[in-house]
């Protein structure tokens, strides 16, 4: 067959009222002429009609006595997992990854039969998936998402087959669709995440909160998880030996039975040191002090002393303030620890290009060189892991990252060029 194909169209069927579509020679009634569902049942055949190429999709099987739609094991699968995906009391990213999913899943085939759900069903998701454009996503989704996204369709169904909601072959059936391979899709591919060079955060250091700028200074010193340094508490530090031990109350996997120690030597100490508290169940890094230690130094900078009426405009702008937004949380998360990092880049590309400008210099082309580019937490270990390496070996750093096996270690090790340059030049 051609790879050219004509797409068939929605219709109305006069005598009847209903939307049809003529697939493979067979007339398919919809529903209602436009009726949101007949539209929905249209957009749905014809992404199966395109994934065949052309090809009308085969009749639906017979299932149980009492089919459930697909909404109907959606709906229980998302209560189980807003109960599963949550860890110290709060929602894991997970759970957002899992609501994206449901979404094309539900929209595309909430009201088919579930036990009717196969491998070209799955491959119509999908590819709704690599077709959504969206404000926060004009380039569309990226391949890992879509594959992620997949995965979790997959086992919405797994879950159900467990329940008993659907035959377990309904589930078996969807493993025979690969997920999209690298170079061979028009899915959008994402860049590795690489080491953040030193000089760039120090840049930075100067324009974040000083709790902000310790924890990343233990970042950059330990190779600790964002998670794990903005949950730092006295009673979780062992310091009676020269290398204090640090055990996170949670970690990435803790679920797995596994152990995470991450020691602190001389320097990591000093940086921490100050931030302990004789409360040894208070967290060490907190939004709350920071916001006040920030307003006492605006007071402390004050070159005018405030009047009154300033005093009172400024108690209820504070006032209106407190009502709109959420007060500080009594510990950073991982998304407020990286959004603080992001404002101080800002902060410290505003002052680069400022003094730049009284230089004369405000050329776009060579400004950019002298700016901070963006990074976040999750670079600081990278740059960790990959000093390490250097120094001391990919085992080592596999250590001290708290990865089981090597190959895990070097996603997060960047390979040193220059020794393998002088090794090159030595030998080869």
């Amino acid at each position: 067959m051609s790879s050219t194909y004509h797409v068939p169209s929605y219709r109305l069927h006069k005598g009847s009222g209903q939307a049809v579509v003529t697939l493979g020679g067979r007339e398919v009634y919809l529903g209602r002429h436009g009726t949101p569902a007949s539209r929905r049942a249209y957009k749905r055949l014809l992404a199966e009609f395109m994934t065949a190429g052309g090809r009308p999709p085969p009749a639906p099987r017979t299932g149980p006595a009492r089919d459930l739609a697909v909404t109907e094991i959606v709906l229980p699968y998302w209560r189980w997992a807003k109960g599963y995906y949550v860890k110290d009391g709060r929602p894991t990213h997970q759970l957002g990854n899992v609501r994206a999913a449901l979404r094309f899943l539900r929209d595309l085939y909430g009201d088919q039969p579930a036990v009717a759900f196969g491998p070209l069903a799955l491959k119509a998701v999908r590819q709704a998936m690599l077709e959504t454009r969206t404000p926060r996503t004009p380039d569309g989704l990226s391949r890992g998402t879509i594959n992620r996204y997949v995965n979790l369709v997959r086992h919405c169904f797994k879950w159900a087959a467990g329940e008993g909601l659907v035959p377990a072959d309904v589930w078996h059936g969807l493993q025979v669709v690969d997920g999209l391979r690298r170079g061979r899709t028009e899915a959008r591919e994402t860049q590795p995440v690489r080491p953040v060079a030193e000089a760039w955060v120090r840049k930075t250091l100067p324009y974040l909160p000083r709790s902000v700028a310790a924890m990343v200074e233990v970042q950059l010193l330990t190779g600790m998880r964002s998670g794990e340094v903005v949950i730092m508490r006295g009673r979780d530090l062992e310091m009676a030996r020269p290398v204090w031990q640090y055990r996170p109350a949670s970690h990435k996997t803790a679920h797995y039975g596994h152990e995470r120690v991450i020691d602190l030597g001389p320097r990591a100490q000093a940086v921490v040191g100050p931030w302990l508290k004789a409360d040894l169940g208070a967290y060490l890094f907190v939004p709350s002090e920071t916001e006040a230690a920030r307003n006492a130094a605006r007071r402390e900078a004050r070159r005018t002393p405030s009047t009154p009426s300033a005093r009172a405009r400024r108690r209820r702008a504070e006032g209106r303030r407190r009502r709109r937004r959420r007060p500080p949380g009594e510990r950073y998360t991982s998304d407020s620890y990286r959004r603080a990092i992001t404002r101080g880049i800002r902060q410290a590309n505003a002052r680069i290009a400022a003094d730049l400008s009284r230089q004369g210099i405000t050329d776009a082309e060579q400004v950019a060189p002298a700016l901070v580019p963006h990074w976040h937490p999750h670079q600081l270990r990278h740059t960790f892991g990959t000093v390490v390496r250097r120094e001391y070996g990919l085992e080592v750093a596999r250590v001290m990252l708290g990865h089981r096996s090597v190959g895990v270690a070097e996603v997060y090790c960047e390979r040193d060029l220059a020794v393998s340059a002088r090794v090159a030049a030595e030998v080869g």
